[in-house]
């Protein structure tokens, strides 16, 4: 079990399991319009029921095959207007079926149901209800238009909001792909660099080391407290150098999850904001309090953490999504926050993303620079990343 609710568990099966949800919709309509009113068919009992059987049994095809599975339902109605003398119940499965040729068929299939709907809705009104006076008629086979109609509306606003899911789901995996082209590209300059920096840092501190050390040496023979200063300047040195070593080396890890530092800064959030709104999701930027100076890598961290985020927001909030990107300069850290009001799930999802992403990989990155971050669904909806990444102290 992964902790999520049992509904959304439920919501994830059906998902998984279309034709098992549309078998299961098919017996549904069948037992409600075919079996438990059969004892009414007074006339033609047995034409009838194998009639509501043809109309019900293919909608478990409507998602599979939902063109031949409405040819069967047409050429049932078709029959019906001809071997039974009463509107038979089982004919609601003609909506549903209208409904998944706009949902799920071609275009040009969608449309033709929803023409072939309305023809038989006159046909069915002056077949099975043709003894009412003419107003009558005309509002009986209005209703089943209407019918009709609001069948093929629903059909098509499904169809639209799968493709536009499918757009986003897309959008986010070029988005995810290229990242991953830019830091593949990088890691070559970024080792050189790395490299330089070691090559300076140590060659610097060993020179300062053994400077200090040689003129302690001298001075120690008549002045010790000369050697104690050479001695703790050394000390210091050699500590400095520590620290940098780490911060160089931190990010080669023998795991395999490298961390690259691409160019990108703060000051570049707000292209990375706007190429996203390109991309389909609603998201808006705050910029709070004046900018101040901040080194490179805790400006590329941050750049990072944004990215990331919004890339798990196009991945995981869902459809119709909306996001925040919230920078904060206070007097003492660069506060930054990317909220979303989608499901909420991605927790689990991002977690376990590996090779330095998700969430770990970002906490790493706030780790790194002395900051922190926090992330987890939000009370009211969504979910949330929060990261504090502090100004260096003065010297």
């Amino acid at each position: 079990m992964d902790g999520r609710p049992p509904l959304e568990h439920l919501a994830a099966w059906l998902r998984d399991h279309p034709f098992h949800v549309d078998v299961a919709l098919a017996a549904l309509t069948c037992l409600a319009t075919v079996v438990l009113p059969a004892g009414s068919y007074w006339s033609n009992p047995s034409q009838a029921f194998l009639i509501g059987l043809l109309l019900t049994v293919p909608l478990a095809w409507r998602r599979r095959a939902p063109i031949p599975a409405a040819a069967v339902v047409v050429a049932a109605g078709l029959l019906e207007l001809v071997a039974v003398e009463t509107f038979l119940a089982a004919n609601v499965s003609a909506l549903l079926m209208i409904y998944a040729l706009a949902a799920y068929a071609p275009r040009w299939a969608g449309r033709a149901g929803l023409a072939i709907g309305l023809f038989g809705a006159v046909l069915a009104a002056l077949r099975f209800f043709s003894a009412n006076a003419g107003d009558a008629l005309i509002v009986t086979a209005g209703s089943i238009g209407v019918a009709v109609v609001a069948a093929w509306a629903l059909g098509d606003l499904r169809r639209a909001r799968g493709l536009r899911m499918a757009q986003l789901e897309e959008r986010a995996r070029l988005l995810e792909l290229e990242r991953d082209q830019e830091m593949r590209l990088a890691a070559t300059a970024e080792r050189a660099r790395i490299a330089r920096e070691m090559h300076d840092v140590v060659a610097h501190s060993l020179s300062v080391v053994i400077a200090q050390a040689d003129g302690g040496r001298y001075a120690g023979r008549t002045d010790p407290e000369a050697a104690t200063g050479a001695l703790e300047a050394i000390a210091a040195t050699g500590r400095q150098a520590l620290a940098d070593m780490r911060g160089l080396l931190g990010v080669l890890r023998e795991d395999g999850g490298e961390e690259y530092a691409p160019q990108p800064d703060v000051a570049a959030v707000s292209g990375l904001v706007e190429d996203v709104r390109t991309s389909g999701l609603d998201v808006d930027l705050l910029v709070e309090g004046a900018p101040r100076e901040l080194p490179a890598g805790p400006q590329l961290a941050a750049y990072r953490i944004v990215q990331e985020s919004l890339t798990n927001v196009l991945k995981h909030a869902g459809p119709a999504s909306r996001a925040w990107v919230r920078l904060h300069w206070r007097p003492d850290a660069l506060e930054l926050s990317v909220l979303d009001d989608g499901r909420g799930a991605s927790a689990a999802m991002v977690e376990a993303d590996g090779a330095g992403q998700g969430l770990v990989g970002m906490r790493e990155r706030a780790r790194l620079h002395g900051g922190r971050l926090d992330a987890g669904p939000r009370p009211g909806g969504g979910f949330g990343v929060h990261a504090v990444l502090p100004y260096p102290a003065r010297r």
